[in-house]
């Protein structure tokens, strides 16, 4: 009797909010993105110069940025989140591809599907981001409005894929649902895209461009051409403390800090957009206060988030890059 006492008393693995994700998280940003999709292949109809895609280019990276974190499910089904935005690019295949294009003026610009099946590393955001850099002629015009009308076509299958796969994760446990055997099958995806999300920030959004002490690589910056690599990363960590917030049902201070920290920190080089300071030893020191503030929201999660719920990270299609 007395066990069974002391076993009553011992705290509870929290729950964790799987629906409130879904549903006040993924959800909404899915919709958003094919808004600004949407908006940006209308744009580019009426009228493709550099200047009239500028605004409508940056609110569709914007909205992107709100669930770019999500590499599992619809965004990993055919290589989206990399056709959407094919980054990094270390090898600088986004530019050999839209050259190509341009040199050859291949026709395939005025044909959806043949375009759907292009490299998608001459589609998606960075391809126009390319096209934008350089002068717009007739040729390029076709091109931008292909990549528009194309980003629109990912967006819209983006979306309601993601209201069929919402449903398994709501349901998961349930029978029949063979993709998610159980609900702790779904909370460890989430989990596994919210931790896959810090580091790629870290490692990669900051990690490239930093290159070494010795030698540094701005160039290497994500859509520098278009001043975002500090604006991605600002984007990135407000979208990833929303999930974060709602994947625990208990209170997250010591996660909740630590996003405060990072994102004062990135407050501090709003002056440095393109995160060219990685030259400058001054500048350079600021960016790497944020690269270990932005490890430590990691460091926080797994010891808070996780360990409340009982996760580890697992495998996301983002490992390794």
């Amino acid at each position: 009797m007395r066990t069974l006492l002391a076993l009553a008393l011992l705290p509870l693995p929290a729950m964790a909010g799987t629906p409130e994700v879904v549903n006040d998280h993924i959800l909404p940003a899915t919709d958003r993105f094919t808004t600004a999709a949407h908006a940006l292949a209308d744009a580019a109809g009426a009228d493709c110069s550099a200047s009239a895609l500028d605004a409508p280019y940056r609110q569709a990276f914007d909205a992107w940025m709100g669930l770019s974190h999500l590499a599992f499910g619809p965004l990993e089904q055919d290589g989206r989140a990399l056709t959407v935005a094919f980054w990094p690019d270390p090898r600088g295949l986004v530019a050999r591809s839209v050259r190509g294009l341009v040199a050859d003026q291949d026709p395939v610009v005025d044909d959806p599907a043949g375009f759907a099946e292009v490299s998608i590393a001459g589609r998606g955001l960075m391809a126009l981001e390319q096209l934008m850099a350089d002068e717009i002629g007739d040729y390029e015009c076709r091109y931008a409005r292909a990549i528009a009308t194309d980003l629109a076509t990912i967006a819209d299958a983006v979306q309601a894929d993601w209201q069929d796969h919402a449903q398994l994760m709501l349901d998961a446990g349930q029978d029949g649902n063979d993709r998610y055997l159980s609900a702790r099958e779904a909370d460890q995806a989430i989990y596994t895209a919210l931790l896959s999300g810090i580091e790629f920030d870290a490692d990669q959004r900051l990690g490239r461009p930093m290159g070494s002490f010795d030698k540094p690589r701005p160039k290497l910056a994500e859509a520098w051409r278009s001043d975002r690599p500090l604006r991605n990363i600002e984007l990135s960590l407000a979208a990833l403390r929303d999930m974060a917030v709602a994947l625990s049902d208990d209170p997250i201070p010591l996660t909740e800090a630590a996003f405060d920290n990072a994102q004062a920190q990135v407050a501090e080089l709003q002056d440095d957009p393109r995160l060219e300071g990685v030259t400058d030893p001054t500048q350079r020191l600021k960016i790497e206060i944020l690269q270990q503030r932005i490890r430590a929201i990691g460091t926080a999660i797994e010891g808070e988030i996780g360990g409340g719920l009982g996760l580890t990270a697992g495998f996301n299609s983002k490992d390794g890059d």
